[in-house]
């Protein structure tokens, strides 16, 4: 295995530009469950809602993209997992399921499909990178907000009233920021 970084290609994600090795990998799965752990913490209720807003889904797409899926789905692997065994990472110092656990397990389905996406060169464009965020987003509510139903025990329309609608201008504004990350991020890797 080389120890030097290699020039990006087709095909990888920006974490594929480090040094290849078990221990980049061990590193960057820990490094993204940590990130994921820490921008929960980054939470604001939301008046009438269980869920707050948190910078959780922003740091589960970053993941996501970054890492590839492989790797990113491993990350929110850990962050879920370790977060059910006690470690009070989730949103608001939280741990175990809770009505918003759903949230979570879309964001390990959603960090697969924005990996997936970044391979194909999903996080070199803003257009492909808005794409890539909105699908993320869309697969993480697809998964929460039916769990949030089923959890809080609300009707469809109500859990999509206190789990899907007061959250899109935040998630717009996220999925914004990660849009023009991502490319300027692979600007910067082909200087």
């Amino acid at each position: 295995m080389s120890t030097a970084a290699t020039p990006a290609r087709p095909g990888q994600v920006l974490a594929d530009l480090l040094p290849a090795s078990r221990v980049r990998d061990l590193a960057l799965v820990l490094g993204g469950a940590a990130l994921t752990g820490l921008a929960a913490q980054i939470s604001v209720p939301v008046p009438g809602s269980p869920v707050p807003v948190t910078g959780q889904t922003f740091a589960a797409l970053l993941v996501g993209t970054t890492l590839g899926a492989r790797r990113g789905v491993s990350s929110l692997a850990v962050y879920a997992l370790a977060g059910l065994a006690g470690v009070p990472w989730f949103a608001d110092g939280a741990s175990g399921i809770g009505v918003s656990f759903g949230y979570i397990l879309g964001m390990i389905l959603a960090t697969a499909v924005v990996g997936a996406l970044a391979r194909r060169g999903a996080d070199r464009s803003v257009p492909r990178a808005a794409g890539a965020m909105l699908l993320g987003e869309a697969v993480i509510y697809a998964v929460g907000v039916p769990y949030l139903a089923y959890a809080a025990d609300l009707s469809a329309s109500q859990a999509i009233a206190v789990g899907l609608t007061p959250f899109l201008i935040g998630d717009a504004v996220k999925a914004a920021l990660a849009m023009g990350l991502l490319p300027t991020a692979w600007k910067l890797v082909k200087r």
